[in-house]
């Protein structure tokens, strides 16, 4: 029987528009004590690397859960303006892609930090950052998308003009790899709350109840997602 699903549905829209946001926010806080260039994030990752390590992984996980609200977004602003919504919506899904892969090479750097010193991590990375891959060649999408997506989902009416600006507001954040927080840094984070959150409150709010079916099988399926995360840090 055919009903009126929208991939990815709208509790998981909704926990994506609240949680993406609020945990780029707090990894780019987190870094903020930090001075924004490379050598400095290394010698950082050495002397305090819990912290480090917090504010990478929350702004990795983040960057990750953000994707269904950008989804829902753009199917959103389709509606009306599909030409847009596509160009919208798969430039900052790429953008989002090219981050996901800046925070592997971050990874590789924290491991060559614990492993052989910041001095080490520092020369490597030096000496590899002009080198040329994929993501080299779509660097503009991880701010050029955000601005096309505002200006659909403001024409689109999908989001108001303070939320759009706000939406807007991400492309200013810096792009690249071992980069930390600057004032445009703490702007566009806080801009994406403000576009976003209301909207991912508003989705849960007036969505329909979940089912009790649906209440078990997400009750047995979050411990077991648990497990098969743990599993797969073993090898």
């Amino acid at each position: 029987m055919r009903n009126d699903y929208v991939f990815p549905g709208r509790s998981v829209a909704g926990i994506s528009m609240i949680l993406g946001p609020l945990l780029l926010v707090t990894g780019t806080l987190l870094r903020s004590q930090v001075n924004f260039f490379f050598p400095d994030q290394l010698k950082a990752m050495s002397e305090h690397p819990g912290l480090m390590t917090a504010a990478y992984t929350c702004f990795l996980a983040g960057n990750v859960l953000l994707w269904p609200a950008i989804v829902a977004l753009a199917t959103r602003i389709g509606q009306t303006r599909p030409t847009l919504a596509a160009w919208g919506g798969v430039l900052v899904l790429i953008g989002l892609f090219e981050r996901t892969f800046h925070a592997g090479i971050d990874q590789a750097a924290r491991g060559l930090t614990e492993r052989r010193g910041p001095g080490f991590a520092e020369s490597v990375v030096s000496e590899s950052y002009q080198d040329i891959h994929l993501f080299s060649f779509l660097s503009f999408t991880i701010m050029f998308g955000w601005y096309v997506l505002a200006f659909a989902a403001y024409r689109a009416k999908a989001l108001g003009i303070v939320q759009a600006i706000g939406l807007a507001t991400m492309g200013l954040l810096p792009l690249g790899v071992l980069k930390g927080t600057e004032l445009l840094s703490i702007i566009g984070t806080v801009g994406l709350c403000v576009a976003l959150v209301p909207a991912g409150i508003g989705a849960l709010l007036e969505g329909p109840k979940p089912s009790r079916r649906t209440v078990l099988l997400t009750a047995i399926a979050i411990p077991a997602l648990g497990a098969l995360a743990y599993v797969s840090t073993l090898g």
